[in-house]
């Protein structure tokens, strides 16, 4: 089975270690423990790695966040996969920092990236894990939080729901989104 896995970021040091960036953090996290590693290719950096007889297409966009769907929907169709073996892993200012949620379909619910891939697969029927940020911004000011890097002590704590994010990968593309759903959605985290 080959899935793809997409980290939604923004291309750039200077975005490198912010909140919006948890997807592409998550996503090194996967290569490393694979011993993969990001080459640029069309529209994102690409890794590709085996785990437990499936391959797995590790993307991050080169497309800066608002266009991430032209990236999602180029592999998608360069694979030759249907939607339903692509998996989105994207911030969530909605959740609480380090808490994981994976959905088989949903909104956008504000976020711009997940608004690309919309328009650009025409559904929102794709899965997507939403990894938490927090919301810890005053009013107005979330695109500024977003951007902002992680603090010290987020930094320091990131390793645990990282891992927690990879072995949800792991579960999505070797047991299928509804054992991983069950699982990890519901475990208790950070």
């Amino acid at each position: 089975m080959k899935y793809l896995i997409v980290g939604l970021g923004n291309v750039g040091i200077e975005y490198a270690f912010t909140r919006h960036n948890i997807g592409f953090m998550v996503l090194d996290r996967l290569a490393s423990k694979q011993a993969a590693t990001f080459q640029p290719d069309r529209l994102a950096a690409l890794a590709t790695c085996q785990y437990r007889g499936c391959t797995l297409y590790l993307i991050k966009p080169a497309t800066y966040m608002n266009h991430s769907g032209r990236a999602v929907s180029y592999w998608l169709g360069k694979l030759k996969l249907p939607v339903e073996q692509c998996l989105v892993v994207v911030d969530d200012v909605a959740l609480p920092f380090g808490k994981l949620r994976m959905r088989p379909q949903g909104t956008a619910a504000g976020h711009n990236g997940l608004r690309s891939i919309e328009a650009s697969l025409g559904t929102q029927a794709y899965p997507r894990l939403r990894v938490g940020i927090g919301n810890d911004f005053p009013r107005g000011r979330q695109a500024d939080y977003v951007l902002d890097p992680f603090t010290e002590k987020e930094l320091e704590a990131l390793p645990i729901p990282m891992d927690q994010a990879c072995e949800t990968v792991y579960t999505f593309c070797t047991l299928g989104i509804v054992r991983a759903m069950e699982r990890y959605n519901r475990a208790k985290q950070m």
